[in-house]
């Protein structure tokens, strides 16, 4: 139940393509290997109204919050996240080559007692792999 949620500010449309880093997360997460691929998901959403340091409007942020189940390590844990960490920040290099910009990622667990799913891609995903 890997669940990444991206907030970022509305400056950043039109100079960061959200689908593109979507789509790096989502990669990054895969390559960990830690994850089920169906349980992975991955939103991006816009903040219109924020406001960051001094007031500056030029300012950005991407903040990314990774809620997942318990039973994988601190160890595991922290390679993973550093892992999707690194792969986002080499993608976004260029913005902060180019801008002032704050990027900032966290893992919180979920704990099983009070954190309900139902899924069925994880069956989708196995009959397809069968199936062609």
């Amino acid at each position: 139940m890997p669940h990444f949620t991206i907030e970022y500010s509305a400056n950043l449309e039109g100079r960061v393509d959200m689908e593109k880093v979507v789509e790096v997360v989502r990669k990054a997460a895969v390559e960990t290997g830690i994850f089920p691929l169906g349980g992975i998901r991955v939103r991006a959403i816009s903040c219109e109204h924020y406001a960051i340091a001094d007031g500056n409007s030029q300012f950005g942020f991407l903040d990314m919050v990774l809620r997942l189940g318990e039973g994988r390590d601190l160890a595991t844990r922290k390679q993973a996240g550093e892992h999707i960490f690194k792969a986002l920040s080499a993608h976004l290099d260029p913005l902060f080559a180019q801008s002032q910009f704050a990027l900032s990622f966290d893992m919180q667990i979920n704990d099983k007692d009070t954190s309900w799913k139902r899924n069925n891609i994880h069956e989708a995903l196995k009959a397809e792999a069968v199936h062609g």
